[in-house]
């Protein structure tokens, strides 16, 4: 009698371990994190309108300083911040595995804020050369984010959660560009002027550090607000022991480095990389040049690729979720879809739009807008792929991977430079979007063929401890 109501009871207590949370904690990490995108997307974008009104205050607001800036000197302000953002990707991920993705993101925000709030009284005291000083800075901290970003959702994210957390999160991306364009050319038009821009971005990012400080935990074991639960399912799931959170796990270096996936998923994120640095930085002054649209003073084309991207990538979402549970698709197979969609689409895109005359300019906007807008694959398609191949490492991979995309965007300007000598000479357009569609197509392939969303060996807890049995059992029997 005793036994069949012991197993009763086994039974019982499987069933309510079975009962998946619908919501709990890891979705309120997701958000903070979407958040985070968010605030400091607005507080990189939004220097593209604020030169503007600086140099124009007419146009917006003629109670505040006026600057007479080069296009040069405008140009260094815009991309000092990358100059720094690519230096601190590979640290982030270190740097986020000693201290904690949530004391680091923390301090890399707050830092950021206070950069934000200290802006306007910089930029009156140095000109030009002060506000590329900060965005330098502000490079620096928000280098280490998007490491941190994966260590931390490596270990809130469920596997079968991956896409949907890791996604959604994601999406503010798309949010943070299609507010920093939209929403800072009204705060240069109001009372506020031009440093009104920096203070509310700025707030914003103080609200966000103090809700982070709140809510946010560096796993489930930590978290304050969570179920018992949720915290056994998250563990469970992700089937680590009750001290893995004590544990310090060893890089292996080595095996990163040698890895066909890590490889197939670096071609990946730096094809990404080029190809949507031409679509939003070179497509429209080919559209200027060659089809004569004077598109770059029009604040609503500017937002208009960023928000199909924020739309489609709700799109990938949900296509992804039914793909993994309804049709029973692999997380392989369903990074190899969303990326081709996201690559090959936007390829045929930029192959096209290079034979659009002058009389097509409808066409060369949407041609535009969904080849920008298809891209959004690429976050469900490579760039989540780090938490697939090493939960335990997910910061390190994100930051190689991402110090590898950024630079791209740094060097696309050069080629075209190269390449392009008449910006309204047609064909040495066609060559640019070209290279691109290549770069595309040859990056997709080499993902699909070794790329992979299947957990490498050598995240194992014990992996290194492993190879440093087998070289010294190797090295006994030598000796005997």
């Amino acid at each position: 009698m005793a036994e069949v109501t012991n197993n009763i009871n086994n039974i019982n207590s499987n069933n309510d371990n079975n009962k998946v949370p619908t919501f709990g904690m890891r979705y309120v990490q997701a958000l903070l994190i979407f958040l985070n995108i968010v605030v400091i997307y607005i507080s990189r974008f939004n220097v593209g309108i604020a030169v503007v009104a600086m140099t124009n205050a007419e146009t917006t607001n003629p109670n505040f300083p006026e600057f007479d800036w080069s296009e040069k000197e405008m140009s260094f302000i815009i991309s000092s911040f990358y100059w720094t953002y690519v230096l601190t990707q590979f640290p982030g991920g270190p740097v986020c595995k000693r201290f904690g993705a949530k004391a680091t993101m923390l301090v890399c925000t707050l830092c950021s804020a206070i950069l934000s709030a200290l802006l306007p009284w910089s930029v009156l005291k140095g000109d030009w050369k002060a506000y590329c000083a900060v965005r330098l800075l502000q490079g620096l901290f928000q280098g280490m984010l998007f490491p941190c970003i994966h260590e931390h959702l490596a270990k809130w994210s469920p596997p079968h959660e991956r896409n949907r957390l890791g996604a959604l999160s994601h999406t503010g991306i798309e949010c943070g560009s299609v507010l920093a364009l939209g929403v800072s050319g009204l705060i240069a038009e109001s009372p506020l002027g031009w440093p009104g821009i920096s203070y509310v971005s700025a707030g914003l990012c103080f609200a966000w550090c103090i809700l982070w400080y709140v809510f946010a935990a560096n796993n489930a074991t930590e978290s304050k607000f969570i179920t018992h639960r949720e915290m056994k399912y998250i563990e469970t799931s992700l089937a680590r022991s009750e001290d893995f959170h004590k544990k310090k796990i060893p890089t292996p270096w080595k095996a990163i480095v040698c890895s066909v996936p890590v490889a197939a998923m670096l071609t990946a994120k730096c094809a990404e990389g080029w190809g949507l640095s031409i679509m939003q930085s070179q497509i429209p002054s080919y559209m200027n040049g060659v089809l004569n649209m004077a598109i770059k003073s029009n604040a609503l084309f500017s937002a208009l690729p960023f928000l199909a991207m924020w739309c489609m990538s709700y799109v990938y979402l949900i296509a992804a979720d039914i793909m993994q549970r309804k049709k029973g698709l692999s997380l392989t197979s369903i990074r190899r879809i969303t990326n081709s969609c996201a690559f090959w689409i936007s390829a045929v895109a930029l192959v096209g739009i290079g034979f659009l005359d002058e009389g097509q300019k409808p066409w060369a906007i949407a041609i535009m807008t969904v080849a920008v807008g298809v891209n959004s694959g690429c976050t469900i398609g490579c760039i989540l792929n780090p938490l697939d191949l090493s939960p335990n490492h997910a910061g390190i991979l994100m930051g190689i991977s991402n110090a590898f995309g950024n630079l791209m965007p740094l060097i696309t300007p050069l080629v075209v430079g190269v390449i392009v000598n008449d910006t309204h000479n047609r064909s040495e357009w066609q060559l640019v979007f070209l290279i691109a569609a290549i770069i595309f197509f040859v990056g997709n392939t080499i993902y699909i063929i070794w790329g992979t969303a299947e957990t490498q060996p050598w995240d194992a807890e014990d992996f290194l401890l492993k190879k440093d049995l087998e070289s010294n059992s190797k090295s006994d029997k030598n000796e005997k």
